[in-house]
This record gives structure tokens, sequence and C-alpha cells, in this order.
């Protein structure tokens, strides 16, 4: 009896190692300064806005969700002829070695279907799901009305940050 049993423990010790040493350390995205702005009362919209960077080997963005809107989208907006064109993405590649920006007047998730507004100085989750490397959540920060870029005054403290400036960029 006693045999049988140190045999099926011996085979979840083994079952669960490999699985163990599959998951990575890092990240193959990493995933820097995700804000949004916050939304007035009655707003069904919102966008939210990061910057990527690829360690080894090139990925894409394929979705996005977020438990304060019904659906989360990727969008690309561009001017042509004077006039805003907003078009969704179906996904947005991450090279290696090169930053990817998603900012105001370009790439960018749009929320759709907000629960409530979004206001300064809250933060919430978003799931962002890769082609290669899966999903990670990331958490969102939320700027005031018209801001144009996270608050790095408030970033100062958190790695890769210095003196309020992103490094290693």
């Amino acid at each position: 009896m006693r045999s049988l049993f140190v045999a099926c423990l011996l085979s979840v010790v083994a079952a669960a190692g490999p699985a163990a040493a599959e998951t990575p350390a890092q990240p193959i995205i990493q995933v820097h300064s995700v804000w949004s702005r916050a939304t007035p009362g009655g707003a069904k919209t919102a966008v939210v806005y990061m910057t990527l960077s690829a360690k080894g080997q090139a990925d894409r963005l394929v979705a996005a969700s977020t438990p304060v809107a019904d659906k989360a989208e990727l969008h690309s907006e561009s001017m042509s002829g004077g006039v805003m064109q907003m078009r969704p993405l179906a996904s947005l590649e991450v090279k290696p070695g090169a930053t990817t920006m998603l900012k105001p007047g370009g790439n960018h998730i749009m929320l759709i279907g907000l629960k409530h507004p979004l206001k300064a100085g809250d933060s919430f989750p978003l799931t962002l799901a890769f082609e290669k490397s899966g999903k990670q959540e990331v958490t969102v920060h939320v700027e005031k009305v018209g801001a144009m870029g996270m608050d790095m005054e408030g970033m100062k403290g958190m790695p890769g940050m210095q003196g309020g400036a992103m490094t290693g960029h």
C-alpha cells in the first residue's frame, strides 16, 4: 500500500515538473506607459494608449478585453484631406528592436460600451492577447481629460523610469 502511495506521489510530481519549466520568466512583449483619458459622464467610448516592445522575436497584438467596457478593438486613426479617419485593425505588429506606440492621432485600443465613466487618478485592468506570446494583463492609468501622454511625474519609482523619463528605449 505504501509503495502504491509513493508511486502515485512521484507521478504527480513528475507531471507538474515540465509544466512549471515551460512558463517563461519574462514576457516576450514588454508593455509600458499604459494610459487612457478621463471621460465625461455619458461617454460610451474611451481610448487606451501604450508602448510595446518585443524581446527577441516579432509578435502581433491581436485582441484586447477589459471589464470596464463591452468590447475593446484595435484601431488606426489618420488624417486624409483634412478629415480624420478611424479604421479597425485586425492586428498590430510588434517588431524586435523597435518601439510600437499606440498614441493619440495614431494606433490605439478603442473601448466601446463603457460601463461607467473613467475618472482621472483611477486605474483598471486590460488583457492584451498576442499571437505568439499569449495573454498579458496590464493596468491602465486614467489621466485627466485632454491629456496627451501618461503623467510621467507619477512614474518616477517604476522600473525603467528615471527622473520622470523613460529609459532604455
